[in-house]
């Protein structure tokens, strides 16, 4: 596990793979508080708990790449 913090830089790479369209405004807006606006669009965020936590909120729509 502390193999991947290392490899990463301490960052997330998260991947929009569900449209937000249809679902909750709070998800929507979680989507683009990541930085998410279109599908298959990879961003990169420093790991910390906020934006794991922003993950885990919405695990339905995005992943995490290696």
């Amino acid at each position: 596990m502390a193999d991947k913090k290392k490899k990463a830089g301490g960052t997330l790479r998260i991947k929009l793979v569900r449209s937000v369209i249809g679902n909750r405004p709070e998800h929507r807006d979680t989507v683009r508080g990541l930085g998410l606006r279109r599908l298959n669009q990879i961003v990169e965020r420093p790991d910390t708990p906020e934006v794991r936590g922003m993950v885990r909120k919405v695990t339905h729509l995005v992943s995490i790449v290696d």
